[in-house]
């Protein structure tokens, strides 16, 4: 298995056969390029299950996307999840009685119960990439965790899934570059685009059973559920570089990284590494150091200073002002 079979246009030769029972189950933005591919490429689906906004927010979903829209545009009937887990007997009725074939996700924060897995007569793709091929890397919030870590690869892998976390055999794979200009949302695209092109180049031998599988192999490594706590922002502890990598892994559609000044929260949505030989040796990490014509900001930090080129708070700034870490 290898990841040669994909040039730019290895879709020119591929035939998709829509005689699949197929199920998308998906509620969050990183999915919507990928279902829309493949509905422009011919795949057909006959549901698509998901979650109302109101159960998003009582989930705390970041980027949750609605499917209601795209689903009637194609003419396809949606089904609104009782629970997020699918764990009701409603929800895991519906998938024994529509007997899908195969179940393709748009995002999907959640393990996929083992009787919605029994119920498809070939099983649930499976999306999950990390620096490392798995087991290394499973667990939440792959892509976020490796631009906090400074990774320079992400290996994004396809498999069917079993009952546990990313632990299925691996059906193909897809490599793409971290670079230092990736934040969240440049990774997203780059997710889709391995995603789109390894779903559609697999379906038709899922199909026909001419798949081929590799065990995953290695002990474990699980990356931890991030909460909105860990985007707040260390200044006396964290170096410039370290808040850079936090701000670009968790910008919108996330809660972005923050900060307090005068008790109010600052939100950074995008910055970067300004200068590492300016020095202000006066001023105190997390300080305003300067503020531009066009509303930009020098903030001090260990190791340089950063420049803030979007940002939310509610009040005017000044310079002097102190952006600090609260313990509350």
């Amino acid at each position: 298995m290898n990841n040669s079979k994909f040039t730019s246009h290895c879709l020119a030769d591929v035939k998709f056969n829509d005689d699949l029972n197929i199920v998308m189950c998906g509620n969050h933005i990183g999915g919507k390029e990928i279902i829309e591919f493949l509905l422009k490429n011919g795949v057909k689906f006959k549901y698509f299950v998901t979650i109302d906004k109101q159960t998003a927010i009582k989930n705390k979903v970041s980027g949750f996307y609605d499917y209601t829209a795209m689903a009637a545009k194609n003419n396809i009937p949606v089904y609104y999840c009782e629970r997020f887990d699918l764990k009701s007997e409603k929800d895991i009725d519906f998938f024994k009685k529509n007997g899908f074939d195969l179940l393709v996700q748009g995002g999907w924060q959640r393990l996929f119960p083992q009787e919605v897995l029994d119920s498809l007569k070939i099983g649930a793709l499976g999306t999950h990439g990390g620096a490392d091929f798995l087991p290394k890397y499973r667990g939440r919030s792959p892509l976020n965790w490796s631009l906090i870590e400074n990774k320079k690869r992400f290996i994004m892998q396809l498999f069917l899934m079993k009952s546990g976390a990313d632990d299925g055999d691996i059906i193909d794979w897809f490599k793409f570059d971290i670079n230092v200009f990736d934040d969240i949302n440049t990774l997203y695209k780059k997710y889709a685009i391995s995603i789109k092109y390894m779903i559609l180049r697999n379906i038709n031998d899922l199909k026909n059973k001419n798949a081929s599988f590799k065990r995953q192999n290695g002990i474990p490594l699980y990356y931890p559920k991030r909460t909105n706590k860990d985007g707040q922002i260390d200044w006396e502890n964290m170096y410039i570089d370290d808040i850079y990598n936090l701000v670009r892994a968790t910008s919108e559609p996330y809660p972005c990284a923050y900060s307090f000044i005068d008790e109010k929260i600052i939100k950074f949505i995008k910055v970067r590494v300004f200068d590492t030989s300016l020095l202000y040796l006066n001023a105190s990490y997390g300080e305003i150091v300067e503020i531009f014509s066009d509303d930009t900001l020098l903030i001090n930090c260990l190791g340089g200073v950063l420049l803030i080129e979007k940002y939310k708070y509610d009040s005017d700034l000044r310079l002097g002002d102190k952006a600090i870490f609260s313990e509350v």
